[in-house]
């Protein structure tokens, strides 16, 4: 019989967490790309995730094309005969958490579906708040607010590649 992935099972004693960049309207992409150019965010990306597992969905990995250095990619997907290599590959979430083993940090990099899967499960969200609203086809599912606490923000701004002001927010789960 299949293990059912709860959040009291994945929690102890690592730490499930989603990294996104989103906009005011929660889009998080268009035709499979980011929707802004960001250096800073994918600089803030790489320091939380390197040296741990990210797990993504299949799309998310085309969108990005390669493993990245010094992670673990684990790719979820629905096809069996998926193999790419430098990575591990998952047919469900829970599939993927298991191949954490070891790791006590996981971090969920996307997509939409993917991140309405692990919502439920994580405690901890590593949020870049676009300061915009942008026209996109992927969303990040609606917060309960009442769900999260949030213990940090960092404003930051750029003028090339492109103006955008954004926020650095961490949230993490409150506790029942």
């Amino acid at each position: 019989m299949p293990t059912t992935l709860t959040q009291s099972s994945i929690l102890n004693p690592r730490s499930l967490s989603i990294i996104v960049a989103m906009a005011q309207n929660r889009t998080i992409g268009v035709n499979n790309t980011l929707p802004w150019r960001c250096p800073e965010d994918l600089r803030h990306f790489k320091a939380l995730t390197m040296g741990h597992h990210m797990i993504m969905g299949r799309k998310t990995f085309e969108s990005i094309g390669k493993p990245l250095p010094g992670r673990t990619t684990i790719v979820v997907t629905r096809n069996t005969d998926l193999d790419i290599a430098g990575c591990l590959i998952a047919h469900s979430l829970e599939q993927a958490v298991a191949a954490c083993a070891g790791d006590d940090k996981i971090f969920i990099v996307g997509g939409a579906e993917l991140y309405a899967q692990a919502l439920p499960l994580v405690d901890t969200l590593f949020v870049t708040e676009i300061q915009q609203e942008v026209t996109g086809d992927a969303h990040f599912p609606e917060l309960n607010p009442s769900d999260w606490l949030e213990v940090s923000r960092e404003l930051h701004r750029q003028a090339i590649p492109q103006a955008l002001q954004y926020h650095f927010v961490e949230y993490r789960r409150n506790k029942p």
